[in-house]
């Protein structure tokens, strides 16, 4: 092989270091599971693969190891999304883990114009596009809450429904379950003014409540 393919590969491989770097910085910096040196490591290692697929298969048969990538990839993806209360994190977490490998065989393909126009817009979507996602997530009128309660919490239901019909709260129970000697209530509640301060203080303040998630 002439010494100037190694130069080239070598290359490629530290281009898919720089945008790993960069996307695994936003992750850092928010302290999400899949930080810097992952996101690294999943676009280099994609870069890698893909240039050795190349390699190994000539013109025919790198898809099949491209295609593999794709399927390992979304096992780490699935590792860092977890369920926490009644809320689900890591979705974008593993979005981006998706994306970096895809920018990784990108740069191993040498489609230099296409990993740099999709990094500028993963970039965008992290750090220009978020102030719009607060702004968005203001007008959201709904809200899950899970309530568990000390024992059966025998009045609770009545005094919390109680507490909606004053307050004009439009709310649902959708589901009540036991779970050792405690009572667990799923309630979906709607507020005009999305101010979900007075719930939450109401639920702090009762003496039957054990623990509520949002």
């Amino acid at each position: 092989m002439n010494i100037s393919i190694y130069f080239e590969e070598a290359a490629q491989v530290s281009v898919a270091f720089i945008i790993g770097a960069i996307i695994g910085l936003e992750r850092e910096f928010r302290s999400k599971p899949a930080g810097f040196r992952t996101m690294i490591l999943i676009s280099v290692g994609s870069c890698l693969y893909t240039i050795l697929s190349k390699e190994i298969s000539g013109s025919g048969g790198a898809d099949r190891i491209a295609s593999n990538i794709v399927t390992g990839i979304g096992f780490i993806g699935a590792g860092v999304i977890f369920k926490e209360g009644i809320s689900v994190n890591g979705l974008t977490t593993a979005a981006l883990i998706w994306v970096t490998a895809a920018l990784g065989m990108a740069i191993g393909y040498h489609n230099y114009p296409l990993a740099i126009v999709v990094s500028a817009i993963v970039v965008i979507t992290l750090f220009v596009l978020e102030p719009v996602q607060r702004f968005i997530n203001k007008f959201h009128k709904v809200k899950d809450y899970k309530i568990r309660t000390v024992q059966l919490g025998n009045n609770f239901k009545s005094e919390l429904e109680d507490f909606f019909n004053s307050r004009e709260l439009a709310f649902r129970c959708m589901k009540m379950v036991k779970e050792n000697n405690d009572a667990i209530y799923m309630y979906r509640i709607s507020s005009p003014d999305r101010n979900y301060d007075l719930v939450n203080q109401f639920l702090l303040a009762h003496e039957e409540v054990k623990s509520f998630d949002v």
